[in-house]
């Protein structure tokens, strides 16, 4: 029980109902609101209600969290921690009204009217996911925003939606990956229930929303984790953004609990169908088991009896983290696949520059990523000066996620320019083919489905300063890209803290539209959901043919439903007659019917030909044809 101070009045009788052991931040019910935080250090913390004279103390456990419940907080309450007469905000506020530096708010978490009770979360089979970044997807830029347009994207063939990082950030505009207040959505794209009532919408249209999570460092400007708490970080570990969290050090075991259950939170309040993990080899952690185990444990805790997926960005590729935690793994669904990309994006460009120096876009390649997964499984990278990956052996092909865009890699070439901009438009249609037809997951980033041309690059509203040293290290950054290290180019790199930067990568869902590009996406995610031999996402019944250097076939063996054939070229027309490649034989009896193909005029392109003559293969340049089967003439 709260001892309060002698020159408080005496409040009346709380209720009795309490909140569940171990909370964080806030808990209300009614106008009564518990308190809790860890401050170990400190030698009084007080709760200091922003409309009041007077400060409410808080008492101390033998662990270092103090608490307090106050009988007359109710919603719309603000107020700020008091350590040792200095004020700041609560790490664990569920809102900030003002942005990061300013009071926090008591919120009612059970005041939101569900209507998803028949919802029971997804697995990782069937999945197409779309990444969007809410600032930017509507002219609103809010959650509330984003409603509306669910049901073209359901349409469309999109069941996940992934939203860029949401936690409370400094300043206007940021693509979230700043955040410092990680309970708290950001003021700035709605009340607390926006995103409640934005996942409540989804479900409804039999869609799934997941959220990008950072739990690798925080952000430089709002983070006042530190004034509680030095444990919070440790010099023991390096990262790219900043100070490494301390997982497995001195006095960790409450910082382990700070994101173990704000995992839980953004899952169990929110209904969120699952997490993106960001950067995973920077969660630094020596113990076992891994504190992204544990995580993943919690969020699915949180959700049950609903199911949830957990995917992670992770540069190594440790296909470990796949396993269950049980067998040395972290229990991880997906991890995302930056070899695709980058081959694929070297077969549109031709460049070998920076980060693609190990990719040559060629046809193998595509056939290894479509069978395997990883290019990279333990071999030497030339970029790293390292091996690089681990083995691929019996993971199944949506623990893969592939993709042609996303925001790093959309935004990492110098004007943020789209990939359908870059290259030639049909070999773009034919890796687009490549994307939405293999078993992997696929992932399409907001406007590609429509063609949307409106770049997208980095940007961050910060103080002055702070503001200078980002644009800086965005520069840079840029320059390991030998053709983006010239003076010129280094000119040309957007400042992030410009409303100007953040403006231009708007979608203009109305104007910007490919109708050749929208027929193209359309239709590839009806083959992809409809048809029964490519909705299995079976890579044991997959197996590839190289036909040169730049096509390439893709074969699925199904005695049900009979074989599908793929025929890829990203090359000049090519002539390959005779055929001597098993895989393009018909199974016996039986011939190819031609299903698809992406030389269809109304994509844009000049017109079909059957590659499959008499006497061999004929495939004309930058195409990809899929083929079933009929009974031969």
């Amino acid at each position: 029980m709260l001892t309060a101070r002698d020159d408080i009045r005496s409040r009346p009788a709380v209720r009795t109902d309490a909140p569940p052991e171990g909370w964080l931040g806030v808990w209300t019910r009614g106008t009564t609101s518990w308190f809790r935080v860890w401050a170990p250090r400190a030698h009084r913390v007080e709760v200091a209600i922003d409309a009041r004279a007077d400060a409410h103390v808080m008492t101390r456990d033998a662990d270092g969290y103090w608490t307090a419940r106050i009988e007359d907080a109710p919603p719309g309450t603000l107020y700020r921690y008091r350590l040792d007469g200095t004020a700041y905000p609560d790490p664990c506020s569920r809102f900030q009204p003002q942005g990061p530096h300013g009071p926090s708010q008591v919120v009612d978490a059970q005041a939101f009217e569900w209507h998803d009770a028949q919802w029971r979360g997804i697995g990782m089979h069937g999945q197409v996911i779309y990444e969007l970044h809410v600032g930017t997807f509507t002219p609103e830029g809010t959650l509330d925003a984003v409603i509306p347009r669910l049901e073209g994207l359901r349409a469309l063939g999109i069941t996940v939606v992934e939203l860029m990082p949401l936690a409370e950030f400094p300043g206007r505009w940021n693509w979230g990956y700043d955040g410092v207040d990680l309970f708290a959505p950001y003021h700035g794209y709605g009340d607390y229930d926006a995103l409640k009532r934005l996942v409540d919408a989804a479900h409804a249209l039999g869609m799934a929303v997941i959220l990008d999570v950072v739990y690798n460092h925080v952000g430089p400007d709002g983070n006042y984790l530190g004034c509680f708490s030095a444990d919070y970080f440790t010099d023991r570990y390096q990262t790219d953004w900043g100070q490494a969290l301390n997982f497995d050090g001195e006095h960790c075991a409450p910082v382990r609990d700070f994101f173990i259950r704000n995992a839980a939170y953004w899952i169990g309040e929110f209904h969120l169908d699952g997490l993106r993990m960001d950067a995973t080899q920077n969660i630094y952690d020596a113990t076992r088991p891994h504190v992204v185990a544990e995580i993943a444990r919690a969020a699915r805790a949180a959700a049950a009896p609903r199911s949830i997926i957990v995917t992670t960005e992770n540069e190594p590729k440790w296909t470990y983290t796949l396993a269950p935690a049980e067998q040395g793994g972290w229990g991880i669904d997906a991890l995302w696949n930056d070899d695709f990309h980058h081959s694929a994006r070297v077969a549109i460009d031709g460049r070998r520059h920076g980060y693609f120096l190990d990719y040559r876009g060629r046809a193998a390649e595509f056939v290894a990523a479509l069978k395997r997964g990883f290019l990279y499984q333990g071999q030497h990278y030339q970029w790293q000066k390292q091996s690089r990956g681990d083995p691929v052996r019996h993971e199944p092909a949506q623990a893969f996620i592939a993709f042609l865009e996303n925001h790093d890699q959309i935004s990492n070439a110098l004007l943020g320019t789209r990939v359908r901009l870059i290259g030639s438009p049909a070999r773009y249609r034919a890796l687009t083919a490549v994307l939405l037809l293999g078993p992997h997951t696929p992932l399409l980033f907001m406007g590609q489905e429509f063609g949307a041309t409106s770049p997208f690059l980095f940007f961050a509203d910060h103080e002055p300063d702070l503001a200078a040293k980002v644009h800086a290290g965005r520069r840079q950054f840029m320059a390991q890209f030998p053709a983006y290290a010239t003076a010129e180019a280094q000119r040309q790199v957007a400042d992030p803290g410009s409303e100007a930067t953040m403006l231009r990568c708007k979608l203009d869902a109305i104007n910007d539209r490919d109708a050749g590009i929208e027929s193209l996406y359309r239709d590839l995610l009806k083959l992809r959901r409809d048809d029964p031999v490519i909705a299995a996402q079976r890579r044991d019944r997959l197996d590839g043919a190289v036909l040169s250097e730049h096509a390439f076939a893709m074969r699925w063996f199904d005695d049900t439903h009979g074989d599908r054939l793929l025929v890829v070229n990203l090359g000049a027309d090519l002539d390959f007659r005779p055929a001597p490649e098993p895989l393009l034989a018909p199974p016996r009896g039986m011939s190819w019917a031609l299903a698809w193909s992406s030389d269809e005029p109304r994509y844009g392109a000049t017109g079909v030909q059957d590659p499959c003559r008499d006497d061999g293969w004929y495939v004309t340049a930058n195409s990809a044809t899929l083929f079933t089967v009929k009974p031969a003439d």
